[in-house]
């Protein structure tokens, strides 16, 4: 039986599911294909909602465990830190229930908008034909437009076996049904330094490998030693410019081979090793080679409106490559996908700004940036100048208890245009969205002082680093 279609999006995450709605939105007949059992893909069910789900249990954790500074008591006594503990089947309990109401949530929109979702694995058979296999084989076409949207998985680096039971990936770290007393982290990635922040508040013994010279190496240099200074206060231990170059699993734990900076190894035993050394893109079975599909290191080559070389076939999200390195977020794929959707229906689109995207990173304390790094910006030639402001300072900060970090703004000396905006501390995934309009909108650094920040908030961090840019902040 042929199906026909005007856009088959193969994937339903996060890009492939928004590249959908919004096709349907404009009038074009769509369907899905996606194999997995529910909708949302890796950020849905493997990635970001589940991760933060148990990073939220953390925080409500070190909230309960602080209860007689913050006088709550709990009948009628005062209880002991040390008599607070976390129930890891509550927890997941709670999790699966979060992940579940939202797959149901899109699965609500693909009948509101009438979108077919065709269960099985896809293969691209050319001249916009797509055949989809499970059980018996379908075949789809498209009169218009395929859009890839396979995303990525974790990935291991040589020498390194994954076996998911003592060596894990995320996917098997989110499911995890007890407190592993202790835990290796490769790599201190956003993925990463989560996962420390989660198992440590749960009270694991968390020591994080990292290859490069500092934790959560895109980020600005003063954030990466704000988040260093933090993670040994919390007794996280975190090896920078180390490698692991052997792990060798047992039924009940992993020993670890580092070799530290200084050329000399150490030897960790722990309950698990968790692999958080980035994500490689899907595309094993799509046929993507025969087709004549341009690859580059596993990724589909685009073009800065996600066409691939193969007339009728787009790519968006994780799978693809610009020539460069493409940000593997969540928001990113779906920006893609509508920006897709919106020039498969014929409407005048612009590329995106990558400059301009916000990276979020929801350790304890949390990661927001937006633009160029100092370092980045003196390499692009511009004269730099930066402000800072530190949020223990703020009233707000003070009541919530959460005064570690600050907010870096990086500006064009010459122009007064911020290029960059860098934050460490309690609300920095949400704050950030003030910097993001800012660089939207190619706003100065005086725009910022000029906007008033409502008192007394997180936010004001933001105003008062736009002060200290310009040398005068108010209350530092």
């Amino acid at each position: 039986m042929t199906n026909e279609y005007d856009v088959i999006v193969i994937g339903a995450g996060t890009g492939g599911y928004v590249a959908a709605i919004r096709a349907a939105q404009l009038g074009l007949k769509t369907a899905v294909v996606e194999k997995q059992k529910a909708l949302g893909g890796t950020c849905l069910l493997w990635g970001c909602i589940p991760t933060k789900a148990l990073l939220e249990h953390a925080h409500a954790l070190k909230v309960v465990q602080n209860a007689k500074e913050w006088g709550v008591t709990v009948g009628g006594a005062l209880p002991a830190a040390s008599q607070v503990g976390i129930d890891m089947v509550q927890v997941q309990a709670r999790k699966d229930r979060i992940v579940g109401g939202l797959t149901k949530g899109v699965e609500f929109l693909f009948k509101k908008n009438k979108i077919d979702w065709i269960k099985g694995t896809a293969r691209l058979t050319g001249r916009g034909g797509v055949e989809v296999f499970e059980g018996e084989t379908q075949t789809l076409t498209a009169t218009k437009e395929i859009v890839v949207a396979t995303g990525s998985t974790p990935r291991s680096v040589p020498g390194i076996t994954i076996d998911h039971t003592r060596i894990i990936t995320s996917d098997e770290a989110i499911h995890l049904k007890e407190v592993p007393k202790s835990l290796v982290i490769m790599g201190s990635g956003a993925v990463g330094v989560e996962f420390a922040s989660i198992f440590r508040s749960f009270g694991s013994d968390v020591t994080i490998i990292e290859l490069l010279p500092r934790l959560v190496p895109v980020e600005d240099d003063a954030v990466s030693a704000e988040l260093a200074k933090s993670f040994r206060k919390k007794g996280i231990t975190a090896y920078t410019g180390a490698k692991v170059t052997a792990a060798r699993a047992s039924a009940t734990a992993v020993d670890v081979e580092v070799t530290l900076g200084d050329g000399s190894t150490t030897q960790i035993s722990a309950d698990y090793l968790l692999v958080a050394t980035g994500r490689g893109p899907v595309t094993t079975g799509l046929d993507a080679e025969r087709l004549g599909l341009e690859i580059d290191k596993g990724y589909l080559k685009v073009d800065t409106l996600y066409r691939t070389n193969v007339p009728g076939i787009s790519a968006i999200g994780d799978v693809i490559t610009m020539g460069g390195p493409h940000p593997q977020l969540a928001h990113v794929s779906s920006a893609e996908g509508i920006l897709v959707a919106e020039r498969i229906a014929g409407h005048q689109i612009s590329p995106i700004n990558y400059d301009h995207v916000p990276g979020c990173t929801y350790c304890d304390p949390e990661i927001g940036s937006v633009g160029l790094t100092e370092r980045e910006a003196v390499a692009r030639g511009f004269e730099v100048v930066v402000g800072t402001f530190p949020f223990g300072v703020l009233g707000r900060a003070k009541m919530a208890g959460e005064t570690d970090g600050f907010v870096k703004i990086v500006a064009d000396k010459r122009y007064d245009e911020v290029l960059g905006v860098h934050m460490i501390g309690s609300r920095s995934t949400e704050l950030v969205a003030e910097a993001t309009v800012a660089l939207r909108l190619e706003s100065t650094v005086d725009d910022l002082i000029r906007t008033i920040h409502a008192h007394p908030t997180m936010a004001e961090a933001v105003g008062e680093a736009a002060h200290a840019t310009h040398g005068a902040a108010i209350h530092s």
